[in-house]
């Protein structure tokens, strides 16, 4: 992004469309309104690089050594990070992992106009689930959907989060949708440490489709490449506005959407329903319908992952990520009904593959 479009992104949680760099909001609407845009897009570069390039006309950007795309007419501002981390996470706290990144890089932004030469690759063996906005588009098409919602996540599936995604398939039905279709987009890009890592969460979501706890005809599979910020109600923004990109006309938000721990206090950092709440009202979220999260607890006494109802409070039990990773590093079992045996499977080889001795 350059100056202008950051400043907008971090003062408005919008974007303009200023073709003409005309900031008449009247201008903006005539060409199609405000396009929410809660994450700003930058590049951080060190002084010397800034130096060393400010009087170019183009820059090449690449990685592990292949040239991937040119900034053309860039420009260079100040990165000014205590500014920017409060006003995306409402924390300048160093021991947050992306706030943590974000103080140990460059001390200016560049922007410019980028050109991509060639799709990117990873050559990671998931290449394939990786589509642009387009060939979603097109997926589903192909499959008839007249209806797509999607779910957002970075952790393993569980058969909570299936009855939510199922409940929800079950609603559109009712209202007379003939063809919804489920666009299960797991976040592919950089996440903290203590997360499963996207290779192994792909396995476990394959086994989940395997078992049939979601539909493999009424589901599509896709990499979301963005890291995860844990930003909260700003982040959740970016992530509904990128499914609405990608043809979802309905979005499950869940509870404490891109939330975490704070670092220091171990409370929440966000409080969990100002996520939901936020989306309900965000300008520039006009064609995506938002669905309201449902809490599903373990029932003891059915053996199955249920919505809560708080009348029989006594028959649930709420498993914890937390728990359910020292279940699985530990090798033990959840509760029958908690996941699929085979996506369970995939998790415990997971931790067991950080075992020396295992």
């Amino acid at each position: 992004m350059r100056e202008r479009q950051y400043l907008q992104v971090l003062h408005f949680d919008t974007l303009i469309d200023d073709a003409r760099h005309n900031s008449d909001l009247t201008f903006a609407k005539s060409l199609g309104g405000v396009i929410n845009l809660s994450i700003p897009i930058v590049l951080p570069v060190s002084l010397e690089d800034k130096e060393k390039l400010s009087d170019t006309n183009a820059i090449a950007l690449s990685y592990e050594g292949k040239r991937v795309a040119i900034l053309r007419n860039p420009e260079f501002y100040e990165h000014r990070k205590e500014e920017r981390c409060a006003r995306v996470w409402g924390t300048t706290c160093a021991q947050h992992p992306h706030v943590k990144m974000i103080l140990e890089s460059g001390d200016w932004l560049v922007g410019g106009d980028l050109e991509v030469l060639e799709r990117i690759r990873w050559a990671d063996g998931l290449d394939q689930y990786r589509l642009t906005p387009l060939e979603l588009k097109q997926k589903a098409k192909e499959m008839n959907a007249d209806a797509v919602f999607a779910f957002q996540l970075r952790n393993p599936v569980h058969n909570g989060h299936a009855l939510l995604m199922q409940d929800t398939r079950r609603h559109l039905l009712d209202r007379g949708y003939k063809c919804p279709v489920l666009l299960l987009h797991p976040l592919g890009g950089w996440t903290k440490d203590d997360d499963v890592p996207l290779d192994w969460r792909m396995k476990q979501h394959a086994a989940v489709l395997e078992e049939g706890i979601l539909d493999p005809k009424s589901t599509i599979v896709a990499i979301f490449p963005s890291p995860m910020l844990y930003a909260g109600p700003t982040e959740v923004q970016w992530h509904c506005r990128c499914r609405m990109i990608a043809g979802s006309n309905f979005y499950i938000v869940g509870r404490d959407p891109a939330g975490m721990p704070h670092p220091e206090t171990k409370a929440d950092l966000y409080e969990p329903t100002h996520g939901g709440k936020v989306l309900s009202m965000a300008p520039g979220l006009t064609s995506v319908e938002i669905i309201p999260f449902r809490v599903a607890a373990y029932n003891t006494k059915n053996k199955a992952m249920e919505f809560y109802d708080r009348e029989r409070h006594n028959e649930f039990d709420f498993i914890s990520g937390t728990r359910m990773r020292k279940l699985a590093r530990e090798a033990q079992n959840p509760p029958d009904g908690f996941m699929a045996p085979k996506a369970w499977k995939v998790l415990t080889d997971y931790y067991c593959s950080l075992d020396k001795n295992c």
